[in-house]
């Protein structure tokens, strides 16, 4: 059997799943969810020992350490994949709802109704947790899911996958096994293939570097839901409280440095850059952050002594640093003069990921609001909040910045479509 015919016999065998997955009850598919994470919790250890493989290997490939912490299946991120599937179970079915009902002068009576969406594919690097969100939140929205993670994850995935499945058909005899399935080859070639297939896949989303988020969406033939970077930015706006501002600063750049919701620009007003950028910078450098800084903040931070900056350094900031996503421990800094500077350097340099304002004026924060172009903009908080499960969705299967279809975080609705469904009486369009 040639890869395409493997890749379409897999996506076959998806298809024919997702017709049964979708006769299934919402009662039935929690069932099995919470089976799911029964298993994941009983069998921890397992889980361990399949990711120190794979995190052992990582060492030996030089992956950075950033790479290895989105790797790394702790025990409290085991945890949170099994309190994840049991979150998404106790959410309301997003299928079945009524988007929209009218009824005409001729008397046909229409219902807008949501239903699943059919195979989803997701292709993702490193993180073996999304192999759980992704194939729980699929699941429950009547889905099927086809995996393909990075070979660098290999072992935690498939040892994930299996648990969920063994788990799944001893909760529901008779379960659709391929409704869940992890691509059988690390072959790059695979997923051209895959992603062929538009017969039987209904959409895509990757997960990951630029690199592959670009090459997938470039290669693919089905539609891809996506975010390319996370360049996200942390306004200090002239009256921000510089408590709060520093607070805010510290924790959406250190508290995960390597995620896509992590600043990766400070802009600071240039009216309150003397009095409040040497104590944010200060708690940055201790906590290890290098700062690329433009010429004034260079300007203002010349006299912080060796003492205040603790482990990180000061750099001088080049033009490629406005765009940088740098998933580390390194952040650009840049005094602007104003809201509108702030505002016009976010929409030329950003990503339209995740955007804060610090500042006591809610007028300057609905203007940064209904003016900065991003899929979640923030007052007084930190971006680190971009996320399905904190957003109060579950487990989400991704962020998309596009702007026509799902934006933002995806939870369960964002994996579903809508059908209009039509009573008649018999008429007839004249």
């Amino acid at each position: 059997m040639t890869l395409d015919d493997q890749m379409r016999d897999l996506a076959m065998r998806a298809r024919k799943s997702s017709r049964q997955l979708a006769r299934l009850s919402c009662e039935d598919r929690n069932r099995c969810l919470v089976a799911m994470a029964d298993a994941i919790d009983r069998e921890a250890d397992t889980i361990r020992e399949a990711n120190q493989k794979d995190l052992a290997a990582g060492r030996g490939m030089g992956l950075s350490s950033a790479m290895l912490d989105r790797l790394e299946l702790t025990p409290a991120r085991i945890a949170s994949m099994s309190r994840g599937l049991r979150e998404v179970a106790a959410l309301p079915d997003p299928t079945g709802r009524v988007l929209d009902q009218r009824v005409l002068p001729n008397g046909l009576r229409l219902r807008k109704v949501s239903c699943p969406l059919g195979v989803i594919v997701i292709i993702y690097e490193s993180r073996p947790n999304v192999t759980v969100d992704a194939a729980g939140l699929c699941f429950k929205a009547g889905s099927s899911t086809i995996l393909r993670g990075g070979k660098e994850a290999l072992h935690s995935n498939q040892c994930l996958a299996r648990i969920m499945i063994d788990a799944a058909w001893a909760a529901l005899p008779g379960f659709p096994k391929d409704a869940i399935q992890v691509v059988p080859t690390t072959d790059r070639a695979a997923i051209p293939a895959l992603l062929s297939q538009t017969e039987y896949v209904d959409l895509c989303m990757p997960r990951g570097g630029e690199g592959l988020i670009r090459a997938v969406a470039e290669c693919s033939k089905v539609p891809v839901i996506k975010h390319y970077t996370g360049v996200c930015h942390v306004y200090l706006h002239r009256d921000a409280d510089a408590a709060m501002a520093a607070s805010i600063a510290v924790n959406a750049k250190c508290q995960r440095p390597g995620v896509c919701n992590a600043m990766e620009t400070l802009l600071v007003d240039v009216v309150a850059a003397n009095a409040i950028l040497p104590e944010v910078a200060g708690q940055l450098l201790k906590k290890g952050v290098e700062l690329r800084c433009d010429e004034r903040a260079l300007s203002i931070l010349k006299n912080l002594d060796d003492a205040d900056a603790g482990d990180g350094k000061i750099v001088a900031a080049t033009g490629d640093d406005w765009s940088a996503e740098y998933l580390d421990l390194i952040l650009a800094v840049k005094v602007v003069d104003g809201l509108s500077d702030a505002i016009e350097h976010i929409n030329r340099y950003g990503s339209g990921h995740s955007d804060s304002i610090v500042t006591s004026s809610p007028e300057a924060a609905a203007t940064f609001m209904n003016e900065v172009d991003a899929a979640a903009v923030y007052w007084n908080a930190s971006t680190r909040f971009t996320d399905g499960g904190q957003f109060g969705m579950g487990a989400e299967i991704g962020i998309s910045t596009d702007k026509i279809g799902a934006r933002g975080p995806m939870g369960l609705e964002e994996l579903t479509t809508y059908k209009w469904m039509i009573t008649g009486e018999g008429q007839v369009r004249e």
